[in-house]
């Protein structure tokens, strides 16, 4: 049986650490994290539930520059087994990350990964590892990078689906570069190329290019970002864009930031061309509010694009906590076929408490104000109210 099968492996890996212990540097790590959501509406009722993540991983630091990373996680609902003793496959367990590394001792360090592992480039405005969901993503392939007094390097390969597997019936890849080099203009400038790629029919080819300027000039904090698309992507023809500025200060224990995104749109899907700029595999999350109505960016949308203005405050009245408040409007970079442009406003209220450093209470709450925009593509058709508590335990 599956689990009986993950039980051996598991007590060959705690066999295999114990009897290395003394032979190498390692490194144990977990994370429990129970999250209380309630939503209103969900297909027109009230929806509250709680899930948890829970997490182990070793990580062995071998001679000659050689690691090995291993993160095991469970991720379920509070209630979803009804009888415990009835599971027999552990549907829910899975390999986050396995990887080996091997890195040189050069005043330039060079590295090679191989394996499943998250990644997070920049902002994660187009890739990211989405740490808010309990499940997160993570990628299979090779990883190659350079840091040094310039900044990084790093060039990905990685296999998103196998052909040759039951699960699919296509191959499908993300291939890209993305450079941090310091010193510019105050911050850092990143410049960047992906290109996806998905066989089959209908098929998808497309390159995604773009820069990230952040930094500081006195007490302004800035950032700019701007992306272009080409290619295709489902047999169209893609000239896709984006750009985005937030500019901000700190007062004292506070801080307030105005935030500006545009992702392009397309009015006309019958051309033959797509305009709808795809943000791939970014944490969206982190960008568009809180009650996560533009997860999947362009299905989120309806395809006609996205501006989002927005003004996000923060504020430590004791050292302990963080309150924050981000007011959002959003809109549709293409009106086309929808009544109005207007998607709708968001305001996310959260606080943080950290206990430890290993231990934090976090928990928030977002009202939503439905527009005519969000309503023509069905995507919400009332307010909604969003609220979740969380528990965040590390070791």
């Amino acid at each position: 049986m599956q689990w009986s099968r993950l039980t051996t492996t598991l007590c060959t890996i705690a066999t295999v650490a114990a009897t290395a212990a003394s032979a190498q540097d390692l490194t144990l790590g977990g994370q429990v994290r129970p999250r209380f959501e309630l939503r209103d509406p969900v297909a027109g009722e009230a929806d509250a539930f709680t899930s948890m993540r829970t997490r182990a991983n070793l990580l062995a630091a071998l001679e000659d520059g050689i690691s090995i990373f291993v993160q095991v996680q469970d991720v379920r609902l509070w209630g979803e087994e009804g009888n415990t003793l009835t599971d027999f496959s552990a549907d829910n367990f899975d390999l986050h990350q396995g990887w080996v590394e091997i890195r040189s001792s050069t005043a330039t360090v060079f590295s090679a990964r191989a394996g499943r592992q998250e990644t997070n480039f920049g902002g994660q405005r187009l890739v990211g590892a989405v740490g808010w969901t309990q499940q997160g993503r993570s990628f299979d392939g090779l990883r190659l990078g350079a840091a040094g007094d310039f900044g990084t390097v790093t060039v990905v390969a990685y296999k998103l689906n196998e052909a040759s597997t039951p699960s699919f019936s296509e191959d499908s890849e993300l291939v890209g570069a993305y450079a941090v080099l310091n010193r510019v203009a105050g911050g850092t400038l990143d410049v960047y190329g992906l290109y996806d790629r998905v066989s089959g029919t209908p098929k998808t080819s497309r390159a995604t290019l773009g820069a990230r300027l952040n930094g500081r000039q006195s007490d302004i904090v800035y950032r700019l970002e701007g992306s272009y698309q080409l290619g295709k992507a489902n047999d169209l023809d893609v000239s896709a864009f984006m750009f985005g500025a937030r500019v901000g200060t700190n007062i004292g224990d506070a801080s307030i930031t105005a935030w500006y995104d545009f992702l392009s749109g397309d009015d006309d899907p019958t051309d033959g061309d797509t305009k709808v700029f795809n943000t791939l595999f970014a944490t969206n999350h982190k960008f568009y509010g809180f009650a996560d109505l533009f997860l999947n960016i362009p299905a989120h949308t309806g395809g006609f694009g996205l501006q989002d203005f927005a003004i996000k405050g923060s504020v430590r009245p004791i050292d302990p906590v963080r309150l924050a408040v981000d007011v959002h409007h959003f809109r549709a970079a293409k009106t086309g076929t929808l009544s109005s442009g207007r998607f709708g406003e968001e305001i996310d209220l959260t606080a943080a408490y950290t206990h430890t450093r290993n231990f934090t209470v976090s928990g928030g709450a977002a009202y939503v104000v439905q527009g005519p925009a969000w309503s023509d593509i069905g995507r919400l058709t009332e307010n909604m109210v969003w609220v979740y508590l969380m528990l965040d335990g590390r070791f």
